[in-house]
């Protein structure tokens, strides 16, 4: 009998100068796509502040998220992914868009996120860091909201324009973390964006 899962599973950029183009998503099992309702919700509010601003993706999976602002108008797109199959799909969606404005820190986003700090403030530049860690749900992950707390309370607020964090409804964030404050968040079933800044 044929594997259902065989054909790959895809999906669209939705909007701006590469829309239509196809993504591919890495395996169910490494990486969870965002709904197109979060992204869609989460893209009108931030559409015309990221025309020519750099965009950090961490646990980006396919990129998916990092492309789409690179689509619309973001000038420069920081992926950040351990997954070594995520890593491959993520190069190939890349070469879709406009290779020269991407950049990926592969390996373990904890660890990296001290270097893509350090190269934004060499840069004097300041990022929107959009934060999608695999649901504490899946097995070995249990702690990956606190590790996600401390990560974002090391980040230099002279780097941040804002912090997206898509987490699972049933997740209470601190108001704060660091020196950032929660100013919304808004639920999409088991999934909510919480904006910090």
């Amino acid at each position: 009998m044929k594997d259902k899962n065989t054909k790959p599973i895809t999906k669209k950029i939705v909007s701006g100068k590469f829309k239509n183009k196809i993504l591919k998503l890495p395996s169910k099992t490494t990486t969870r796509s965002s709904k197109a309702i979060v992204l869609e919700s989460f893209f009108n509010t931030i559409q015309f502040d990221i025309i020519d601003a750099t965009f950090v993706e961490v646990f980006s999976g396919s990129g998916s998220i990092g492309l789409e602002a690179l689509s619309r108008g973001a000038k420069e797109i920081i992926f950040m992914e351990k997954d070594r199959d995520a890593i491959k799909v993520l190069k190939e969606n890349i070469k879709q868009t406009d290779a020269s404005a991407c950049e990926i820190f592969s390996g373990d986003s904890f660890l990296n996120m001290k270097s893509v700090v350090s190269k934004l403030m060499r840069n004097s530049q300041k990022a929107y860091f959009y934060i999608d860690p695999p649901f504490s749900i899946r097995e070995g992950m249990e702690d990956i909201y606190d590790s996600m707390i401390k990560m974002i309370a090391s980040i230099s607020e002279e780097v941040v324009e804002l912090i997206i964090i898509e987490h699972m409804t049933g997740l209470e964030l601190p108001k704060k973390i660091g020196s950032f404050e929660v100013q919304k968040s808004k639920k999409f079933g088991n999934t909510t964006l919480a904006y910090y800044s």
